[in-house]
């Protein structure tokens, strides 16, 4: 994975700064971080996917607390509910999966599927809790919507 991400850094720094960043059809190098805090969390160097989910969060988000690119900080924030769940943390990870799924913007379908490791993580390791419970009714209800 650490040779696919430097092939991948190695040839995003060969394009141009792309002008709009707006446009969906252009790469955006900020993104880097997300498919970083992506492939760190999938094969579980958890301290390297917290910091990039983090710098995802505060890149996107302007000083004023605008956040600028809501879907990005939604799967940063899922990824720190799988840290947190990682770590033993059940509130924390329940907390930012909620946080994850309540933002203004979003699509639901595709943080549900994003957030189905977490999901898994929770009903696999603290399965018996009733936040656990409580929390998997609510994705529950979300699927059918």
């Amino acid at each position: 994975m650490e040779l696919a991400l430097e092939q991948g850094r190695v040839l995003l720094e060969g394009l141009p700064y792309p002008d709009d960043l707006d446009n969906h059809f252009v790469v955006d190098p900020a993104k880097f971080d997300f498919y970083a805090m992506d492939g760190y969390r999938i094969v579980g160097e958890d301290q390297r996917a917290g910091i990039y989910a983090r710098e995802v969060i505060r890149s996107s988000t302007d000083p004023d607390g605008t956040e600028r690119k809501p879907m990005r900080i939604a799967e940063a924030r899922i990824t720190l509910g799988v840290l947190a769940g990682r770590a033993g943390d059940l509130d924390g990870a329940i907390t930012y999966r909620r946080r994850a799924l309540n933002g203004d913007r979003k699509s639901l379908p595709s943080l549900l599927m994003v957030s189905s490791e977490l999901t898994d993580l929770l009903r696999t390791q603290y399965g018996g809790a009733p936040e656990t419970t409580s929390f998997l009714d609510e994705i529950n209800s979300l699927r059918q919507g």
